[in-house]
């Protein structure tokens, strides 16, 4: 049965069954990979256990911004292993303040709370909506309300899940109903103002562009009217920058794009530069100041390895200017993209290095991923018609033609 399994897709990667069977016969069956099995990245690239090459068009759901073991971020790493790890918050360390000060400078907020995981800012994120909802805005006890979109994506925690329209997530997870969240349509902003005109809600919290949907960009001003009313209604708006943001659709956050600033941004993935988890909660002052000491915390957020990693990220991202490199590399993909438009392709969408494609009836997404794979380019659908492409950063013109080559090639090919 399990070698059945893997014989499947085994042409991908030459003698990698054995891998593939450990972690079937030991691991739990929690994801379904290409049975592609990696063992090296460098840059925009990957290779397999056979030696064969790959463009990396996931780089590890947009972790490695940056580009695989991206050596400037490397060497902080290891510098940094060679000194001191982990002090847990029982004590201070020469480095939290000084990466809290760049995270808060870099993107434009009072105050910094670093994290692991994205689900982890996403959870604090909700935790100090809450708070705030009954400290400051007055909401009866234990009655705050959370407002999430339909199609939503944070993570895979009991809140995350309790927050998800999707069976998948939440299936034989429940109970949810102590969770107090709402669930609306995403780009509508008619829903979202009755949602927010309840005096119970206190944050809205949202994903500029929505990933794990699919790329859903919504319309031009969405994310100005979401501040809008939040303003309007007292609401904390939280934008989920986890995936959107660091450059990956052409500015730094893809709220710039609007030129707004939400109450609550929620960074993780690329600020470690796909190394280790790190993530980061950034929000005003007078919202931050709703946690004192022992109302929330964690052993490893923060932490000396973690602060000096993150450093490097985000200085590679503004030394080597990868968003403007993002939005431009970005149109060029886009423009050629475009042009399959009606044939097997009905779809191109998205901003800067965050796209996908949407594919007619017929073959599915995970059929093109397969032969994408075959033809040397690694991506993974996110549904049964849709395809992402978030490669690093770093591509450059010529890397990216070759890569729009194999596409073509491949989306002909099926």
């Amino acid at each position: 049965m399990l070698r059945t399994a893997i014989k499947k897709f085994s042409s991908i990667t030459k003698g990698g069954e054995s891998y593939i069977e450990k972690e079937l016969i030991y691991g739990a069956n929690n994801y379904s990979p290409l049975s592609v099995v990696l063992s090296k990245g460098k840059g925009i690239y990957v290779w397999d256990t056979a030696g064969k090459q790959y463009y990396d068009f996931l780089a590890g759901y947009s972790a490695a911004n940056q580009g695989h073991c991206h050596p400037k971020i490397v060497e902080a790493m290891y510098s940094q292993a060679k000194t001191l790890t982990i002090t847990s918050r029982a004590f201070h360390h020469n480095l939290l303040g000084e990466t809290e000060e760049i995270l808060c400078k870099t993107f434009g907020f009072d105050k910094a709370l670093m994290m692991n995981t994205g689900v982890e800012a996403g959870e604090s994120a909700v935790k100090i909506a809450r708070r705030w909802g009954y400290e400051v805005k007055g909401i009866p006890a234990n009655q705050a309300k959370v407002v999430f979109c339909s199609n939503n994506f944070w993570g895979r925690t009991i809140a995350a899940c309790g927050s998800s329209d999707d069976p998948d997530r939440y299936k034989n997870f429940g109970p949810f109903t102590g969770l107090n969240f709402q669930i609306i349509p995403y780009d509508n902003i008619e829903v979202l103002e009755q949602a927010l005109s309840d005096k119970n809600v206190a944050g809205f919290m949202f994903e500029p562009i929505q990933g794990e949907a699919g790329i859903v960009v919504p319309f031009t001003g969405y994310c100005t009217k979401v501040r809008e009313l939040c303003t309007k209604y007292n609401v904390l708006m939280i934008a989920d920058e986890v995936q959107t943001g660091i450059g990956r659709t052409g500015k730094l956050l893809c709220i710039d794009w609007e030129n707004i600033k939400p109450d609550i941004v929620t960074l993780a993935k690329s600020l470690s530069g796909g190394l280790m988890p790190i993530s980061a909660v950034l929000a005003k002052n007078d919202i931050m100041k709703v946690l004192v000491p022992g109302s929330h915390g964690s052993t490893y957020g923060g932490n000396p390895m973690a602060c000096r990693v993150a450093q490097a990220s985000i200085s590679v991202i503004k030394d080597e200017k990868l968003v403007e490199n993002s939005e431009k590399m970005g149109r060029i993909f886009r423009e050629r993209i475009s042009t399959l438009i009606g044939g097997q392709i009905s779809e191109i969408r998205g901003k800067g290095l965050m796209n996908a494609i949407v594919i007619k009836s017929g073959k599915g997404a995970w059929d093109l991923c397969v032969k994408l794979a075959q033809n040397g380019l690694l991506a993974k659908p996110t549904h049964d018609n849709i395809i992402r492409f978030t490669p690093p950063l770093i591509i450059n013109e010529v890397q990216l033609n070759e890569s729009i080559d194999i596409i073509i090639k491949s989306i002909k090919e099926l």
